[in-house]
Parts: C-alpha cells; sequence; structure tokens
C-alpha cells in the first residue's frame, strides 16, 4: 500500500531536525523514490554539483567508529571552517536557546560535560539512523554559489523525507572528518564534504521528538518594498 504524500504546507512545517531514530532501513525503492524527489533542485546555471554518498550498514557503522576515534584524538580535518565565536548578536543567542531547549529536553544540566560529551559523540553514531547521505561539492571560485545549490539540494532531499513520512537531520559536524570519509567512500581529493544528513523513521518516542524549535515572525527577516 502507497503511503500518501503530504501537501507541501504540512511538509515544510512538520519538518524537523530529528535526533533520534529507528534502526528501521528504508527499503531500496523508498530510497530512489527520495533521491528522484532531491535530483530536480534548483541550481546555478544547471550546474547540479551534487555529489552525494549515501551509507548505510556496516560501512555506517565503520564510519562511526572512525569519526569518533579520529574526534577523540583531536584529529578533525573539515573542508570549511565553523565556529560559534563567528556568530553575534542574535545569531548566537538562537544558536544557544536551540542548545539549551535539545538538552533541557534530555534533562542534562549545562554543567554535567561527561553527559554533554556523551551526546555530542551521538552525532557521530547519526543519531541511530539506519542512513546518512554525505554531500559532496566541487569547488568553483569562492564556493558560495555551488554551496547554496547543496544547500537547496538538502532541502528538497529533507522534505521529500518528511512528506513522505520519514526523517532526517542535516549535521554540519559530519563534514569534520572529510579526510577519512573521502578516503573510506573512494571520493577524489579535489570534492570538498559540506556536512551530512542522518535519515530514517524517527523515533517518536525520544524525549526530544517533542522539540519543537521557534520560528521568528515573517516581519523580522522579509522587508516589503513597493
Amino acid at each position: 500500500m502507497t503511503t500518501p504524500i503530504l501537501a507541501f504546507d504540512e511538509t515544510v512545517r512538520q519538518r524537523v531536525s530529528t535526533r533520534a531514530f529507528l534502526p528501521t532501513p528504508l527499503t531500496d525503492e523508498q530510497l530512489q523514490e527520495v533521491l528522484q524527489d532531491a535530483q530536480y533542485s534548483p541550481s546555478n546555471c544547471n550546474t547540479q554539483p551534487w555529489n552525494v554518498h549515501v551509507v548505510s550498514g556496516e560501512t555506517k557503522n565503520k564510519l562511526a567508529q572512525a569519526m569518533i576515534a579520529n574526534d577523540l584524538a583531536g584529529k578533525q580535518t573539515p573542508d570549511f571552517s565553523f565556529s560559534y565565536d563567528d556568530f553575534f548578536g542574535d545569531y548566537y543567542t538562537r544558536s544557544q536557546d536551540q542548545a539549551r531547549l535539545y538538552y533541557d529536553s534530555l534533562g542534562i544540566a549545562r554543567d554535567d560535560k561527561d553527559k554533554r560529551h556523551e551526546m555530542y559523540l551521538k552525532n557521530y553514531q547519526f543519531f541511530n539512523a539506519p542512513h546518512a547521505a554525505f554531500l559532496f561539492m566541487p569547488s568553483f571560485g569562492d564556493n558560495i554559489r555551488v554551496a547554496s545549490d547543496i544547500g537547496m539540494y538538502a532541502q528538497s532531499f529533507l522534505l521529500s523525507l518528511t512528506a513522505r513520512g520519514y526523517a532526517g537531520i542535516p549535521q554540519t559536524l559530519l563534514g569534520f572528518h572529510a579526510d577519512i570519509i573521502r578516503a573510506a567512500l573512494g571520493v577524489p581529493d579535489d570534492y570538498r564534504l559540506l556536512f551530512g544528513i542522518s535519515f530514517g523513521y524517527a523515533d517518536t518516542t525520544a524525549p526530544s521528538a517533542k522539540i519543537r524549535q521557534p520560528r521568528l515572525p515573517v516581519a523580522t527577516s522579509v522587508r516589503m518594498h513597493g
């Protein structure tokens, strides 16, 4: 029996960054449906620069172990920089509010560094998701437009998951070990890893499943002219 696909307005409002998954994998047919949807994403000059590697099963598990070992050894090798120190004003405040809401849902105190680190490492375990997609990109100029194209692909991918009853989460941290991921997946060195998406079926019984991060009023982000 075919699962009904949500209308767009429902899809875009129900999409959340899921941090707890069931181990149940998607079928090959289900995976292909999502990938076909994402393939229709727009891109600058129709370059379609996304180079996507989907991992499951033992390949995914070995990558998880390798990323954790690399992280614990202090050997992060991101292709692109990331630091909370670069955020400022309300942008920084919202990032901290997001983290606070997540850890509060898990009952983890701000000063419980051991428990927080344990939850941090779950990023590398894909939050128990059965699949993950690593989004690589060629390097064009300053990379701004190609990175934007990858972002549009990722949004299409995430919305397709939601519309079809699945769940996903884009994870910057999955891009922090680009060297070992390139080597493991046979990706050429001239392709850069932007981030990864863990996906599958959401574990709706998890405490974090109840979280709904707030959104700003439209008038805060948009100015109308004319």
